[in-house]
Parts: C-alpha cells; sequence; structure tokens
C-alpha cells in the first residue's frame, strides 16, 4: 500500500533536532514540517514549543496528531481549539504554546471492551497489534494522509465538514 499520498513523505529530509526527528518537505509550494517528539508523551510540548519558536511556524497553521482513547479504534476525527480532554501529551502542548487554537488530528485507540478507568487501556495501547489491527492502523494511516493533504490544499473546516 501506498502511503505518501500527494505530499511524498519518502521524498523529506530527516534530522534530529530540539529531541524529535524532523523532516521537512514542500507541497504545493509550502513548506512542510514533520515532527515526532522523543521526549516522554507526557513532556512532547517541550520538544514542540522549541520547534514552533526556532522555526517561526504560526500556531494556526499546526497540526498535531495524536491518539485519542475517547475514540474507537480506527476512527479518525478533525477538531480545533480544544481541551485536552486529560491527554497528557495535549496538556504539555498546550501549556508550553498557552493556547489551544491548533488542528488536531485525533486517532482512535479505545478497544471493544473498554470500561472507563479500567487498565485495560494502558496494557492495549503497550502491546503489539494483531494482524487485524494492523489492517486498521493501515487505513488510518491512509485516511490521515488524505485529512492532512485536505487541510493543505484546503483548511481544517473543510476537512472537518468531509472527515468528522
Amino acid at each position: 500500500m501506498n502511503w505518501q499520498g500527494k505530499i511524498g513523505f519518502a521524498d523529506f529530509r530527516l534530522e534530529r533536532k530540539f529531541t524529535s526527528l524532523i523532516s521537512r518537505g514542500s507541497f504545493e509550494k509550502k513548506e512542510i514540517l514533520l515532527a515526532l517528539p522523543e521526549t516522554f508523551m507526557n513532556k512532547s510540548g517541550q520538544a514542540l514549543g522549541k520547534i514552533v519558536s526556532f522555526y517561526k511556524i504560526k500556531i494556526t497553521n499546526l497540526v498535531v496528531v495524536h491518539d485519542d482513547a475517547d475514540l474507537q479504534k480506527g476512527e479518525v476525527r478533525i477538531s480545533k481549539n480544544r481541551g485536552a480532554a486529560g491527554h497528557k501529551g495535549l496538556d504539555s502542548i498546550v501549556g508550553v504554546l498557552k493556547t489551544k487554537n491548533f488542528t488536531r488530528i485525533r486517532i482512535g485507540v479505545r478497544p471493544k471492551n473498554y470500561v472507563a478507568g479500567s487498565k485495560l487501556l494502558d496494557k492495549f495501547v503497550l502491546k503489539k497489534f494483531s494482524r487485524t489491527e494492523e489492517k486498521i492502523v493501515a487505513e488510518v494511516i491512509k485516511k490521515t494522509i488524505e485529512v492532512i493533504e485536505m487541510i493543505l490544499e484546503e483548511c481544517s473546516e473543510k476537512a472537518m465538514a468531509k472527515y468528522n
């Protein structure tokens, strides 16, 4: 399966900077920067804050992709200017950036039989994917790339209208 979409992620240059893996490229004459913090998840705001500052990224152009236990495994939703809903990584990002006014692509990880407050979720997010889950992940990656492309081509509001 080709996960590159129109953006061509494979053509991006990879470097380590600000405790993150960073890759830069372009899409329709727009500069794109992909960053994967290598910090603990609950410290990801520290890495992202340095990246936003160094590259002078407008917060309204920021798109954060993250897991979301409020969504069923495999669901993808787009939101903007929302609270962290208990997600420690988002708490860190909002705390460092001092705003929640950025686009989020939320990827569902909640197992079918999850009961709020149970340890089932901890076990689920730390285990290897089954073959069925690998297929779900492949589809989620494909859909997420489509969402990112639409955000870049149009805007997050149009992507929300189409994909939510």
